[in-house]
């Protein structure tokens, strides 16, 4: 196994950090990184914005559902998906933008996307931990206007980095053969699949939690799935000009 590759398969989410602060020649470096990642057309629509002040730093951390690492983090960033500079790029050039376009949402959403997983790889080959923080989706209007977006440009996750003050097991993922198909989607075998790992998941769980976390994943995805998942997001997306046509 390659270095590279036993990098990426040892990925954990890590929520306790040391005090020991991330340099701005790291940080800027793991962005660097994720610049160099795949963009569509060159586009390159991510827009991250590294998050300092402390007071600031809880806002958001209240925001995202109490998660307290956001602040206690060496590191917090938040990735944005970019519209605006293009936007300003189009006029330039004497174009009109072509406002809420479902294909330029989706393009701007999966560049940031990559860029952040790319400064992911790189953060963890330098010793550090990452988590990814989805909870500033809970109130992604109190987040954009705590950071100054304008309009064409959406909050999609932060990222706390710093130096992990744990060591937690890595969290197993569905079978392979649940995930890779061949020539054609077919399931048929994808039941056993995951009953099988839903009790892997559990016996995960088991030893993290020391038994006081009973659950799989087909449970947490009836709980994730099975309801309502920020109904808002749709009216605040179309408010900051992704309108969706």
């Amino acid at each position: 196994m390659n270095p590279v590759i036993q990098l990426l398969k040892s990925h954990r989410s890590i929520r306790k950090f040391t005090n020991q602060p991330v340099s701005d020649e790291l940080i800027n470096e793991i962005v660097a990184c994720g610049q160099a990642a795949a963009t569509s057309s060159n586009i390159q629509a991510t827009t991250v914005i590294r998050v300092r002040n402390v007071e600031k730093r809880e806002k958001i951390a209240a925001l995202s559902g109490g998660q307290a690492y956001v602040a206690s983090a060496g590191a917090f960033l938040v990735y944005c998906a970019d519209l605006h500079r293009p936007q300003l790029a189009c006029e330039m050039q004497g174009g009109q933008f072509s406002a809420g376009m479902t294909e330029h949402f989706i393009i701007a959403t999966v560049d940031a996307a990559l860029a952040a997983q790319n400064s992911v790889t790189a953060a963890e080959s330098l010793g550090l931990g990452i988590c990814y923080i989805g909870g500033i989706r809970n109130h992604p209007q109190e987040i954009a206007e705590l950071l100054g977006l304008p309009d064409h440009v959406y909050p999609i996750f932060g990222l706390c980095l710093g130096y992990p003050a744990q060591d937690p097991e890595i969290k197993p993922r569905l079978p392979l053969s649940v995930v890779l198909k061949e020539e054609c989607y077919q399931n048929q075998n994808d039941l056993e699949g995951i009953k099988a790992y839903d009790e892997q998941l559990r016996t995960y769980y088991r030893s993290r939690t020391g038994g006081t976390k009973d659950s799989c994943w087909s449970v947490e995805m009836k709980g994730l799935v099975g309801k309502e998942s920020r109904p808002h997001m749709r009216d605040f997306l179309s408010r900051r000009g992704f309108s969706m046509k």
